[in-house]
């Protein structure tokens, strides 16, 4: 059996620094540490932090008065911003600056007078913080068949954003039926899907059709990791995500003579090599990485977590 390892694979910029940003936070402020949401989509680095005192919360009411509190790395609407400042709760901002861009975009485009439509899935933690921006004029679509009960009166400016880690492919399709209903339509001037999202998705398609099956390593509630599921499925293999080695199914494997192993942009490499380890152990696997980009992008911590360090 051999293992096809792919990469880039695994962390992200955006994931680095969202989660060096809570460790560094820990060690500045104690464990006892507040973060809206899960401070990345995947259940190992939650749990992980759970595990030494920070708590992850739905809801500002959870959060004591004065209180440290961390946005995630998926960003948030203003007006979580405005309550966390009424409830005294000193923050530090964790959100992935290629997230950010697209709310500086969707601001931008809403004060010169745009309707936005936003290509996103509904519910996804990204997208609640991005329609925040502008909540009166965003209208959001995930499909081309959304787009086309969209009614908007001739004439009026209209501009598109994606969230940014949707299917590269499914985007294209939903950008495509927008541009053909509305041929005036702006976009940003450059494209919201992060590199990173773009990178695994690539890898995915280049070295599915060597592999009999395909293994994402990621959490059920990881866009990106969906995607990444979805787009090996697409190329008829079959697929797996998991968070980890214990749901393996050694079914799976039957007359199998390739594995794909890749993982989403929130996946510690820890669970990747679980994975491999026990696949080499079991079935003698041997391992080959195959790079199909090389990713060099960093992010800094963010400014009031830096002008906390110097404080200090």
């Amino acid at each position: 059996m051999k293992i096809l390892l792919a990469n880039p694979r695994g962390f992200c910029a955006g994931v680095n620094m969202a989660i060096e940003c809570l460790e560094q936070s820990i060690k500045l402020c104690g464990p006892n540490i507040y973060v809206y949401h899960e401070i990345v989509h995947n259940k190992y680095v939650v749990e992980r932090f759970t595990k030494l005192g920070v708590k992850f919360v739905d809801g500002l009411s959870e959060v004591p008065h004065g209180a440290w509190l961390l946005y995630s790395a998926h960003g948030i609407s203003p007006a979580v911003r405005d309550e966390a400042r009424q409830r005294g709760l000193r923050t530090i901002d964790a959100t992935c600056p290629l997230v950010t861009k697209v709310h500086l975009e969707a601001i931008r485009f809403s004060n010169e007078g745009y309707q936005l439509i936003l290509i996103g899935h509904e519910g996804h933690d990204e997208v609640i913080g991005t329609m925040g921006e502008a909540p009166q004029n965003i209208t959001l679509v995930e499909t081309p068949e959304d787009v086309d009960r969209l009614e908007f009166s001739p004439g009026m400016k209209l501009a598109y954003l994606t969230q940014t880690t949707l299917s590269v492919y499914e985007a294209n399709r939903v950008i495509e039926r927008l541009r053909s209903r509305f041929p005036h339509i702006e976009c940003p001037p450059k494209e919201d899907i992060c590199y990173a999202t773009t990178n695994r998705q690539e890898a995915v398609s280049v070295l599915a059709p060597q592999a009999d099956i395909v293994l994402v390593l990621g959490s059920q509630n990881s866009s990106n990791s969906q995607r990444l599921k979805e787009i090996a499925a697409e190329l008829g293999k079959p697929s797996y995500l998991i968070d980890g080695v214990a749901e393996i199914d050694l079914r799976w494997f039957d007359n199998c003579h390739s594995i794909l192993i890749t993982a989403g942009a929130s996946a510690p490499e820890a669970v990747v090599q679980e994975c491999v380890d026990f696949l080499v152990e079991r079935f003698g696997a041997e391992v080959e990485p195959v790079t199909i980009r090389q990713e060099n992008v960093y992010f800094q911590l963010p400014r009031e977590l830096r002008t906390l360090q110097a404080s200090l």
